[in-house]
């Protein structure tokens, strides 16, 4: 893990693996707000997403889950684990506040998910974590609501065969992209300037003055009071100190047609499926949407040969693991076993792509200004619960750039999240959360 985790990230390629949700591409996809990139700027954002598109809009704008909760109960005490569960859950309800008071068309859909258990460890270690959870944040808290199933209900109720049971509770799913696309229309009304197709090839410092930075682009240069970085797994390719602190990993992803023998009314709750060593993820298309019912589902990194220890450190997504992309293929009906069916007659694979995400030894994001680097900021490796986590975590990083870090605000955002001198020392190990990562329900970000 450790040659693994010092390699170095590469820029995003030109001709990634089409993902699912980018058909057909939205009109911003190409979009450059001016002919020529500006000469200056107070901000420059490099980087999109929810996190760059969040940014941009909270700038312009001022005019849950149990499985990581014990780690974080005993690594960072009470207090802290339970700022940390209300962040995530409250991310969860504000990005679908966001969509509906927006009217953004992103197939914002709110409900339950279910965590599908075929380990032994894996079940007692979900029964500990919700008692931990109700004690130290009340019986009657949201965030702490969970509803165990046995294996029967779970074989009746959500058709998994062969669990040993479930775990519902709250959660959602949504169209990342077009969310992302929605809030780019709402930040350019506001004047934000994007250059899409503009790789940022390399940041220096320019000397004095209010612009003390400068951003070299394919297309020429920027000078900046600020630069932001919400790049991710990408961000050691600009930034080299955090080589190795930031670690990418490869995902793969399907999105598949149904089998005939499940519901017609298409699935009412998203699933995990967690086992002794890993995991997968499903959302379905919600009713209403392009391509309603089908399923996407994600994960299987460690099916293939080592684990999976060769999707760390790659940032190539233009390409997929054989294994683990004939394992993601394969998993949903086998999962759902004798209530799949038939294959749908036009094929089960829709799609199949590949993405990059960010990871960190400690299993958080880093977020705030780079020590000793002043006006450089930075809000990446999300841990691939970028859904979960992104939206707030840019309301967090504006607040701090406003000069508002006060005690209110560190009452909501979580001080392991923060960026340090101490977490620039802090090497990739293998994440703390790898076989039962910290939210799954709203992995659509890839």
């Amino acid at each position: 893990m450790d040659e693994r985790a010092a390699l170095v990230p590469t820029l995003p390629k030109f001709n990634p693996t089409l993902s699912y949700w980018q058909d057909p591409p939205h009109p911003l996809a190409n979009h450059q707000t001016t002919k020529d990139i500006p000469a200056s700027a107070a901000v420059v954002i490099i980087g999109s997403e929810i996190t760059g598109a969040s940014i941009a809009y909270n700038i312009l704008h001022k005019a849950a889950s149990y499985r990581s909760f014990l780690d974080n109960l005993r690594h960072h005490g009470a207090d802290e684990a339970a700022r940390i569960a209300r962040f995530e859950y409250n991310g969860i309800k504000a990005i679908h506040a966001f969509a509906r008071q927006h009217e953004i068309e992103c197939d914002s859909w709110e409900g339950d998910t279910v965590d599908i258990i075929y380990d032994r460890s894996q079940w007692l270690r979900a029964e500990k974590a919700i008692s931990e959870m109700r004690r130290v944040l009340g019986e009657e808290d949201p965030v702490a609501q969970y509803t165990f199933h046995d294996a029967s209900e779970t074989a009746e109720k959500y058709l998994a065969e062969g669990a040993l049971g479930s775990v519902s509770y709250e959660a959602g799913s949504i169209n990342a992209y077009r969310f992302v696309m929605g809030l780019l229309e709402i930040a350019l009304d506001k004047g934000l300037n994007l250059q899409t197709e503009t790789p940022a090839l390399k940041i220096n410092r320019s000397g004095s003055g209010p612009h003390v930075w400068e951003v070299e682009t394919a297309r020429g240069c920027i000078r900046a009071e600020n630069i932001i970085m919400a790049t991710n797994g990408y961000t050691a390719y600009l930034y080299p100190p955090v080589r190795g602190i930031i670690v990418p990993l490869r995902g793969t992803v399907a999105a598949q047609r149904p089998g005939s023998g499940l519901p017609k009314t298409g699935l009412k709750t998203t699933y995990s499926f967690i086992y002794g060593n890993g995991y997968e993820y499903m959302i379905f298309r919600p009713v209403g949407s392009r391509f309603a019912g089908d399923l996407v589902i994600g994960g299987c990194s460690t099916k293939a040969p080592e684990e999976g220890l060769y999707e760390w450190g790659t940032t190539d997504d233009t390409t997929m693991d054989p294994n683990i992309g004939q394992y993601v293929r394969d998993s949903a009906a086998e999962y759902f076993g004798s209530h799949w069916g038939e294959d749908h007659p036009d094929g089960r694979i829709r799609q199949q792509w590949t993405g990059i995400m960010g990871y960190s030894s400690q299993g958080f994001p880093l977020v705030g200004q780079i020590p000793n680097e002043e006006n450089l900021w930075i809000a990446a490796s999300f841990q691939g619960s970028g859904m979960v986590l992104c939206f707030r975590t840019a309301q967090a990083l504006v607040t701090m750039l406003d000069g508002e870090d006060n005690e209110e605000f560190n009452d909501w955002f979580p001080q392991t999240f923060r960026m340090s001198e101490e977490r620039l020392i802090q090497k990739f190990r293998g994440r703390p959360h790898e076989k039962t990562p910290m939210d799954l329900e709203l992995h659509s970000e890839l």
